[in-house]
């Protein structure tokens, strides 16, 4: 009975250790064959889509059917018939990976991924060698192998007018990109150069892909596009690809340290501020912020007050934000709405200015709602603020809303993002 006891005793323990062992061990490696062999073994896998429109899928038919980014889920769950695939659309149009860098934590990174296609090559500018996006994309390449883990598939998209060109001459993003994907051993799916071949031998036409706008295909160009995608993944497979960063990065080191930090942590808020949530209705779903915000710190020209039994509305006082920030760049990332205001942003005492035309003088305010306007629904807000900032001091930023006095107008904001120096954020006095 003694001996029985005891063996039964040691099974278990055993079966404990082998438990905890496995349930301890790491879930994933940025390897092409690991993911393929745990997709064959039927396991429980995450693959996320992260990037901007043209991955969301606008204009496509059925973007959940016929996006790049549906047909890459149905080629996998095909491919893989006993895995049991997640699939996370991480995808806001008209964004960056500027924003990029301040999302990943949230929107990608916390869905714990095991395989990652990332946009943003056509929206940072595929002719732009942009030094600033470019460290900025590169730190989320570099992110998401070192701190998720997880293989990476570079996604390089064309709007109309680049196939059109017929070749790929000054695309110096796009060049980047690729160095990119070369230095972290991370395959590529070239969509621009697919497109100009398969124009030029006739199989397609420009018309085909862009009928609606030459920014977004429809379900035929989004077909091009999974095409490209879906050959460099099959490259890292059979290329048996590990991704891995390089000691050193091909641009700056910038992004790496950042920071997002929720406006309404840094209480006190001033005089008409208040916390509240993002707005459930948008122009359109990828730019549904209530998707994409955990709050929002809500500036209001008016206040509802109760006088005689009646709910009304009066004008209050609205104070500056005003916060402390150490880092070489800063942005503001909230919602933007056909209600919100212009504000003005001061650093260090100084009003910011910037040029929002090229062919005009600088201005010394940003205009909340201009997206909003422009779509005619409620939008993201991703404004940068200043970038090449001494990242070595502790500057003072302060938000003056520009309210006008008939209107009822709001500034609507989650989060201050910095990035290099010690990339910081505190409240002030």
């Amino acid at each position: 009975m003694r001996r029985t006891f005891r063996a039964t005793c040691l099974a278990l323990a055993a079966g404990v250790m082998t438990l905890m062992m496995a349930t301890t061990a790491p879930a994933a490696t940025p390897s092409f064959e690991d993911f393929d062999r745990r997709a064959r073994e039927g396991e429980r896998l995450n693959v996320v889509f992260f990037g901007a429109s043209l991955t969301w899928g606008a204009n496509a038919s059925d973007p959940q059917l016929t996006s790049y980014r549906a047909l890459i889920g149905q080629r996998l769950e095909a491919a893989y018939p006993k895995a049991r695939f997640k699939f996370w659309d991480a995808a806001i149009g008209g964004t960056g990976s500027q924003l990029g860098v301040f999302r990943l934590q949230r929107d990608v990174l916390a869905r714990r991924p095991d395989l990652v296609f990332l946009d943003f090559s056509a929206n940072d500018d595929i002719y732009s060698p942009n030094p600033e996006t470019l460290a900025s994309y590169e730190s989320i390449v570099r992110r998401l192998i070192a701190d998720g883990r997880a293989p990476v598939v570079i996604a390089i998209f064309p709007f109309l007018w680049n196939v059109a060109a017929g070749n790929t001459d000054g695309m110096k993003r796009r060049e980047a990109h690729l160095e990119i994907a070369k230095a972290y051993n991370v395959p590529a799916g070239d969509a621009v150069t697919l497109a100009i071949e398969r124009v030029k031998s006739k199989a397609i036409t420009l018309d085909r892909m862009w009928p609606v706008d030459g920014v977004h295909p429809c379900d035929e160009g989004y077909a091009v596009f999974a095409d490209a995608v879906w050959a460099a993944f099959q490259d890292g497979l059979a290329r048996k690809l590990v991704c891995a960063p390089p000691e050193k990065m091909l641009h700056a080191p910038t992004y790496m340290k950042n920071a997002r930090v929720r406006v309404s942590a840094l209480t006190p808020l001033p005089k008409g501020w208040r916390a509240g949530r993002p707005n459930v209705v948008s122009a359109y779903f990828d730019m549904l912020m209530s998707r994409w915000l955990d709050d929002e710190t809500i500036a209001s020209r008016f206040q509802e007050i109760e006088k005689a039994g009646k709910k009304e509305k009066a004008a209050q006082e609205v104070g500056r934000l005003r916060l402390k920030f150490s880092g070489t760049m800063v942005m503001l990332y909230g919602e933007s709405t056909p209600a919100s205001a212009k504000f003005r942003a001061w650093i260090d005492g100084r009003a910011v200015e910037h040029k929002p035309d090229k062919n005009k003088p600088p201005v010394d305010f940003w205009d909340a709602g201009q997206l909003a306007k422009m779509v005619k629904g409620n939008t993201f807000l991703a404004t940068v603020i200043a970038e090449g900032l001494d990242g070595g001091v502790e500057h003072t930023l302060e938000i003056e809303p520009l309210f006008q006095d008939e209107t009822d107008q709001e500034l609507r904001l989650e989060s201050l993002c910095v990035a290099g120096g010690e990339a910081r954020v505190t409240a002030a006095p």
